[in-house]
């Protein structure tokens, strides 16, 4: 039960991080680490389901020298906005070893289970934004990550081995702005 319980208080926590609201704009916050700090790991050991139900696991980074994560939610306008360039970037960056992966975060219940209609409302919208990539579902995995996040767009890097690259940016972009932010990021991890 105290198991159960603690699962609850999380998600609950969670969701109320998270129903903020979307994110205004701020840069220059790091996921995870207090400044200073060396950025590593935050996705460097996962598991998680993907809109497809597939298993997803770290080693979906392992090809790419760089993959962007944007964690989003069905609610957020912004978030939804800024998913057609986010579709448009995977497939134009991909040839260069850059990888773009979703995390869709308002995705569970109360008591921490998958909501199968918000399942369902986020499988609609990527088809409709055509933000054809990756999308990833909230797992126990990715409860640490997720609780750090509190406005959505959020927006970060990681290389190969789920080490953060540079800063996270909680705000909407337009397609040129991403792109500026992939081109100095694959500059750095293959320097």
């Amino acid at each position: 039960m105290k198991g159960k319980n603690q699962k609850r208080v999380t998600v609950l926590i969670l969701a109320a991080l998270l129903l903020t609201g979307c994110a205004q704009k701020e840069t220059g916050q790091e996921t995870g680490q207090d400044a200073g700090e060396e950025k590593s790991g935050v996705l460097s050991s996962f598991t998680a389901t993907d809109l497809e139900d597939n298993e997803v696991s770290q080693e979906i980074l392992a090809d790419y020298d760089l993959t962007l994560v944007n964690v989003w939610a069905t609610f957020c306008g912004p978030c939804l906005r800024e998913m057609p360039s986010l579709g448009e970037l995977a497939a134009e960056y991909q040839p260069q070893g850059v990888n773009i992966i979703g995390i869709v975060s308002d995705t569970l219940t109360s008591e921490g289970e998958l909501d199968e209609d918000q399942v369902d409302l986020a499988r609609d919208l990527v088809e409709e934004t055509k933000a054809e990539y990756t999308h990833l579902l909230p797992s126990q995995d990715l409860f640490g990550l997720l609780g750090q996040i509190y406005a959505v767009p959020t927006t970060f890097f990681v290389d190969s081995e789920g080490n953060q690259v540079g800063d996270t940016y909680m705000q909407s972009m337009s397609k040129e702005e991403l792109s500026e932010l992939i081109e100095s990021h694959l500059a750095q991890v293959q320097g």
